[in-house]
């Protein structure tokens, strides 16, 4: 049996042989089907988390697969679809990067929608992350035009579909201009490094939402463009940690905003996850996913890295 494990801290996963996991009591024997690449892994295989499983240790904090082998009353039967997620999978313990492995019950959630394996290995975390922001912390109402910041990623892409399915009027921003392909249907997108567009937004002030999954130094000023008394849920801050805030500009703007904790709405995640996997199996809604095959391990987590996975990565043994 084949998994995916890293043998120091800082380094490329191995692909490799491994013993066959063998079921304990209380869990489930789960044959993998497909398994996330995320952007936790890469921070846990770093060694500077504060959770380490013990080297070497197989990668993979969310997966997806079919159930070989579990207790009678577990609520499962072998050949039920299941999602992986929790547990410490990947975390304090070995995770999904494998052919095979055997998880506490707690780790495993049936699918009672059918799913593409890889959509159902990786759609958690966009579209939960999505309906939180939109539906928890902004308090999304009716008739409301949102700005997503970030509308070509997993996250964006999923808030700004949300939004569009809640009746909104949806912009998405995007870095670049090759990026528009990938904006949601129905959603207007706009280019970041267009003058023109950007100074349009700020003139109109037209938004009542911003949703923005980029943080940095251009956060202040993006929320500009929402107008007076609206909102910006801040989800991430891939383009930087920081931020300065003028206050007297701030409070001039009276832009409230809205920090998006998704640790501390793990239950609420848990809650609508499968109303959201619901709408993925009808077609309401969408994850796009970058196939990496099993042997490309390493290849998976250096381009997570450097920016150029379109959606979400996912392995397939």
């Amino acid at each position: 049996m084949r998994a995916a494990r890293f043998h120091e801290w800082g380094s490329a996963p191995v692909v490799e042989d491994v013993p066959e996991p063998v079921r304990g009591e209380g869990e489930v024997l789960v044959e993998v089907q497909a398994a996330a690449v995320a952007h936790l892994d890469t921070t846990v295989a770093s060694g500077t988390f504060d959770l380490k499983p013990p080297l070497p240790y197989i990668g993979g904090v969310e997966g997806a697969g079919v159930v070989v082998e579990c207790d009678a009353d577990s609520g499962l039967e072998p050949g039920c679809q299941v999602r992986l997620r929790g547990g410490g999978l990947g975390l304090l313990r070995g995770g999904t990067w494998t052919e095979r492995l055997s998880v506490p019950a707690k780790a495993v959630t049936r699918l009672d929608a059918p799913l593409a394996a890889e959509v159902a290995a990786t759609f958690f975390v966009p579209a939960t992350t999505a309906f939180a922001a939109l539906h928890d912390v902004a308090r999304l109402g009716d008739d409301e035009e949102v700005i997503v910041v970030g509308a070509a990623g997993a996250v964006g892409s999923m808030v700004a579909q949300q939004a569009r399915f809640a009746g909104a009027k949806v912009i998405g921003v995007v870095g670049r201009a090759d990026q528009l392909a990938d904006v949601p249907e129905g959603v207007t997108g706009v280019v970041l490094d267009s003058a023109e567009d950007v100074a349009r937004l700020a003139a109109d002030r037209t938004a009542t939402l911003l949703v923005d999954t980029l943080g940095g130094d251009g956060l202040v000023a993006r929320t500009r463009w929402v107008r007076p008394g609206g909102r910006a849920v801040v989800v991430g801050y891939v383009t930087g940690a920081e931020v300065r805030v003028d206050l007297p500009s701030w409070l001039l703007d009276d832009v409230a905003l809205l920090p998006l904790n998704m640790i501390r709405r793990e239950r609420r995640a848990r809650e609508v996850a499968d109303d959201l996997a619901k709408r993925l199996s009808a077609g309401e809604l969408r994850v796009d996913v970058q196939r990496y095959a099993f042997a490309d391990a390493a290849s998976a987590v250096e381009d997570l890295k450097a920016g150029r996975v379109r959606g979400r990565a996912v392995l397939i043994p």
